[in-house]
């Protein structure tokens, strides 16, 4: 279904960038902000060991490098003293932050080992969610509320922890009379060493690095301010927003993006998916140069902020032209991405021909993508608004991958 029409578009965009053949051995659709396919990709990792050196996250930035690493960090994939020596990639919507290359040391997957995680999966899977600890429990179903596909990422080796009897040393707790004992509003002083691998844990040992990641040339996050990328990147689940247009109608997202309905013999379906955050504005033709002129850098259209100074150096929405041919009311045709804003799918009446002029500012990649990525994604909607161009929103299901159902649903 879905998954298998996204690898083969995957397959398709490696190809064109000269990945193809034994180059590319494998395609995984992960979520390492919910764990889905988490455990799948380390068992495949897992199962190449034998012919593979060191491992290394390489990806545009913003696309999820660091957020792997860390899940990778607290799971079967790493040694399992690891995690409490090695730093946590810090997480940050700015370019390049992950400057210094973090790594951690990969578990060798030993016979034994591989066994007792296949184990510990094939366990797990058999579980329903009232199986789970209250706090489990809780943090699925604020997932589920926001339509993710979840996973579970657990850990099979941990790391033994000693035993809790205080080791004192005499001498640290005494002070002479001409010291004060140390203030507690002094930053502490630190008394232990931080721990460190012995030789023989990292002698042999593999690596997984993070990377800083690659800035893409024509994106339109290299145009932003940080309080601006934060809107513009989805820190929850895309809800899909549609919207009926008419030929002679303007839909505008944010003030990044701007797609014209120029002509057409039927209304079509325009489906936004980006951040929730980003506005999404409809208008006529006739109003719409005033319209981004008026309320560009203001909070009507809020990408860009910081009005009249914000703009003087934004460059200016440069229009192509674009015709599609519809296939059906149920199936997009192709999507329009807008750079890194996000992109338009737009589903029209079979046969039906479309002229559109779609924009996005001077300097950034505006793609037509066809076939499109999603193309039932219209048919994700709730009933039309009255008086309006819009549909009411839906959530997509949410789905759990490594629990057994409970029937119930």
């Amino acid at each position: 279904g879905h998954l298998g029409r996204l690898r083969q578009r995957m397959a398709a965009a490696c190809a064109r960038a000269g990945l193809r053949g034994p180059a590319l051995v494998d395609i995984r659709l992960v979520s390492a902000k919910t764990g889905y396919g988490v455990e799948g990709l380390i068992s495949r990792l897992q199962r190449s060991w034998k012919c593979a050196g060191d491992v290394y996250l390489l990806g545009a930035t913003n696309s999820g490098k660091s957020t792997l690493f860390n899940t990778l960090l607290r799971s079967d994939y790493c040694k399992s003293r690891a995690p409490d020596i090695i730093d946590r990639a810090t997480v940050s919507p700015w370019p390049g932050t992950t400057l210094n290359l973090l790594k951690f040391p990969i578990i060798n997957p030993t016979c034994d080992r591989i066994f007792r995680r296949q184990e510990r999966l094939k366990e797990e899977a058999t579980k329903t969610e009232d199986q789970l600890s209250s706090e489990e429990k809780k943090y699925l179903n604020q997932l589920k509320k926001q339509g993710y596909l979840v996973g579970r990422v657990g850990r099979t080796f941990q790391q033994q922890k000693p035993s809790a009897e205080i080791d004192f040393d005499p001498d640290m707790l005494s002070y002479s009379m001409d010291e004060d004992p140390e203030d507690p509003r002094d930053p502490p002083k630190k008394h232990e060493e931080r721990e460190e691998f012995t030789h023989n844990e990292v002698k042999d040992a593999r690596w997984c690095f993070d990377t800083p990641g690659i800035v893409k040339e024509d994106c339109v996050l290299n145009l932003l301010t940080e309080k601006e990328v934060k809107l513009v990147l989805p820190s929850h689940a895309i809800v899909p927003r549609t919207f009926i247009l008419k030929p002679g109608m303007v839909l505008f997202l944010a003030a990044l993006g701007r797609i014209d309905y120029l002509e057409g013999e039927k209304p079509a379906w325009f489906s936004v998916l980006a951040s929730n955050l980003l506005p999404v504005h409809v208008t006529t033709l006739s109003n719409a140069d005033s319209i981004y002129e008026k309320h560009t850098a203001q909070e009507f259209l809020k990408v860009p902020m910081g009005g009249e100074e914000r703009m003087k150096e934004f460059p200016p929405l440069v229009p192509q032209d674009i015709t599609l041919k519809g296939i059906g009311t149920t199936e997009a045709v192709a999507d329009i991405k807008l750079s890194s804003a996000g992109w338009v799918a737009v589903t029209a009446p079979a046969e039906e021909e479309l002229l559109l002029r779609a924009y996005t500012p001077r300097g950034t990649a505006l793609v037509v993508r066809e076939p499109p990525l999603l193309p039932y994604i219209s048919t994700i909607r709730g009933a039309r608004i009255p008086g309006t161009p819009a549909y009411r929103t839906k959530k997509p299901p949410a789905f759990v991958e490594n629990l057994r159902s409970t029937g119930s649903r």
